[in-house]
């Protein structure tokens, strides 16, 4: 029987699923294999650019017919720190600048197995510099962007939104965070794992440990690496979050939002009930995967419109 804790569009396929993905002996090859381009719909292109002197580089997503000064969306994928490419995004961040008129920006950075932090986020804060730095030449108004991220990439998302504001530069307008690796502390915490999917326990010990470079939950890991240590959230742009009920991440997640709303962060929370960690990743064309991701652009929209001269 399957188990009623699952969306019903979401059951059968979390009777197959492991509860992770990321395992000690899997992580070598998962590293290793390859990733294959999906096909994009006609009239994007992308372009590659290297950042600085490292093996990181942007994928630059575009739509035809975008305007001379499109707003820019930076793109953080996921992948628990350790596994992943930028290029397994592309279908996404294409029907984003399709949706959106806008320039999509993906970070290929630095995977935490060889380089942990702050390496991949130094690959971020290298991207956001690109394309303020390079407005013009990318056609893009640097004043009108969104940084978002998924999983591991919104945990990044949330930690580069972070370390904008402690150095000084110029600020998202909005901050999307899509059910977030926010909190190596959660590795420390005696969970229900039954119902996860994908992501559980095991697999956030592996994804935290190789990105702090050391066991997780220590007293002294950076808020930029673990956003959810910062203590003192006031002044950050605005943040859509969104995230599973069944999900590991859901209480650090919930907590998050609770505490930039706490702050005066104007905050919108989309809680999908019975929905396990990366399900619109494993089910795209599922109504609860549709739904949850016009939420999160719908959220995009209303943010380049606010933000329209």
């Amino acid at each position: 029987m399957a188990d009623s804790s699952f969306h019903p569009e979401l059951r059968a396929s979390a009777r197959w699923l492991p509860r992770g993905v990321v395992r000690s002996w899997s992580l070598w090859l998962m590293a290793r294999l390859p990733t294959p381009a999906p096909r994009l719909p006609d009239g994007v292109t992308v372009e590659e650019r290297p950042l600085g002197g490292t093996s990181a580089s942007v994928r630059i997503l575009r739509a035809s017919g975008s305007s001379r000064r499109a707003p820019v969306v930076l793109w953080i994928h996921g992948g628990g720190y350790v596994v992943g490419r930028a290029k397994q995004d592309d279908l996404v961040c294409a029907r984003m600048a399709q949706r959106l008129g806008a320039v999509v920006v993906s970070v290929d950075y630095r995977l935490a197995s060889n380089h942990p932090f702050p390496a991949p986020l130094d690959d971020c804060v290298a991207a956001w510099d690109l394309l303020q730095r390079e407005a013009a030449s990318l056609g893009v108004d640097a004043k009108r962007a969104i940084i978002a991220g998924q999983s591991a990439g919104g945990g990044l998302a949330a930690g580069l939104v972070l370390r904008l504001a402690d150095s000084g530069r110029p600020m998202p307008i909005l901050q999307v965070l899509v059910y977030p690796m926010l909190d190596d502390r959660t590795v420390l915490r005696q969970v229900d794992e039954r119902h996860h999917r994908v992501w559980d326990q095991n697999s956030n010990a592996i994804g935290w440990s190789k990105y702090l470079g050391r066991p997780p939950g220590g007293a002294d890991v950076s808020e930029h690496a673990a956003a959810a240590r910062r203590a003192d959230l006031r002044g950050l742009p605005p943040a859509w979050i969104g995230v599973g009920t069944l999900d590991l991440f859901h209480d650090e997640d919930l907590d998050y939002a609770r505490r930039l709303e706490a702050a005066g962060v104007p905050v919108e929370v989309e809680l999908v009930p019975g929905a396990y960690h990366g399900f619109d990743a494993v089910l795209p064309r599922a109504p609860v995967s549709k739904a949850f991701v016009e939420a999160r652009v719908r959220a995009m929209e209303r943010a380049f419109h606010r933000s329209t001269p």
